[in-house]
Order: C-alpha cells, then sequence, then structure tokens
C-alpha cells in the first residue's frame, strides 16, 4: 500500500496574497505622500540658510560703511531687482542698460550675494533657490514713521500692513512663487512679521514654499 505524501507544501492564499500587497500599497503611498512634504522642507531648511547669507552680507555692508548713519543700503523709495530672463539672463541689468545703475538693490546683490563677478562680465547670478530660480531682492526705505506704507513688486509678491508691521502677502498668486527676499532697514522681526526698530538695525522676510514667512534680523 502506498504511503501519502507527508512532504507536500502549501501555496499561499488569496488572503495571504491580498494582505501582502495591501500592506505593500500602504507603505509606497506613505512615502508617496511623506517625500515631496520631506523635499519641500529641506529646500526650506536651504532657504533658512541663504536669509542668513543675507543677514551676514548685509553685517559686513554696514562694516564697510560704518562711517554713514545709518549703514544700511539707503533707500528715498522702494528698490527692487528682479534678474533678467531671456536674452540678458545672467547679467545685472537696470531698465534695459548695463550694470547696476542707481538700482540699489541690484549693486547690494551684485557686491555682495554673487561671488566674483563684475559689473558687466555677464557672469550669471549665483544667489539662487535651491530649485534654481535666482533670488529677488527689495530694499525698502530706511524705517523711520510709525507706519509703514505698502511696498508692491513687479511679482506675485507684495509687502502689506498689518496693524503697524510688515507682512508679506498674496498678489493675485502665491507670494512663494516671486522668490523675493525683503529687507527692511530699520525694523525687527517679531514672528512672522517686522516691526520698527532703529535706523542701524534690519530685518528680513521672505516667504518659504511649506512653512509659511521666515523672519530674521541682527538683533
Amino acid at each position: 500500500m502506498a504511503k501519502a505524501n507527508t512532504n507536500s507544501k502549501k501555496g499561499f492564499t488569496i488572503i495571504e496574497v491580498v494582505l501582502v500587497l495591501a500592506i505593500a500599497g500602504l507603505i509606497f503611498l506613505m512615502v508617496f505622500v511623506a517625500l515631496p512634504a520631506l523635499q519641500r522642507s529641506q529646500r526650506d531648511t536651504q532657504r533658512r540658510n541663504d536669509m542668513s547669507r543675507v543677514d551676514t552680507s548685509l553685517v559686513q555692508y554696514q562694516t564697510n560703511h560704518s562711517n554713514q548713519n545709518p549703514s544700511l543700503p539707503t533707500v528715498t523709495e522702494v528698490s527692487t531687482w528682479v534678474p533678467p530672463t531671456g536674452a540678458n539672463a545672467g547679467k545685472f541689468m537696470d531698465d534695459n542698460t548695463e550694470g547696476c545703475g542707481d538700482n540699489v538693490a541690484c549693486a547690494f546683490v551684485r557686491d555682495y550675494m554673487n561671488t566674483g563677478s563684475s559689473e558687466n562680465d555677464g557672469k550669471a547670478n549665483n544667489f539662487e533657490d535651491p530649485e534654481g530660480t535666482s533670488y529677488s531682492v527689495t530694499i525698502t526705505p530706511n524705517w523711520d514713521v510709525s507706519s509703514p506704507t505698502e511696498v508692491v513688486t513687479p511679482t506675485t509678491s507684495k509687502l502689506g500692513q498689518s496693524g503697524d508691521n510688515y507682512t508679506i502677502v498674496n498678489n493675485n498668486g502665491n507670494a512663494f512663487d516671486a522668490h523675493m527676499i525683503y529687507i527692511i532697514p530699520g525694523g525687527r522681526c517679531v514672528g512672522d512679521a517686522v516691526t520698527k526698530s532703529t535706523k542701524n538695525h534690519f530685518a528680513i522676510l521672505y516667504r518659504l514654499e511649506g512653512a509659511g514667512t521666515y523672519c530674521i534680523d541682527d538683533q
């Protein structure tokens, strides 16, 4: 009489296969959802580091202009510099002329944020967002009044008022898309807004990609 084969192996049941696929799908979904958020967070960390670099450069500017009062970049009207694109990309242009002209924001980026560049050499601006977009810069007049005026830039971002403070608000779009750095001489940070300080202090505002507005000052 033949013996029954007691070594036969069982296969996976349908329930077991479905369970494994469900777990794998759940893991994939978690990675799919979490990875973009992690990447945004990493880019925003780099942007905070870039704003610290602006802060350090402004302190260096003050050192180089210590005989002036105030010792910060001085404008009587808002100075905004947006890097040229197209045929003029990589140049420091003001009103379609070579160089920065009297654009204070342009000159600050050229002299303090752009390493090794002269005014007309066509060197590409290397002061860039982690995604490769060149930062733009707006410098306001030194804050010598109790209430600021609204600063509208030629981008989708603007510096507006919240009470007696400056804040970044949307203007027909996402303020982050502007990659606009706001330098406010005479200001200091209060949370994610800037309020009045003294004329030789300053604050910097930047809208982050995934975590609101970042404010850093010299105080």
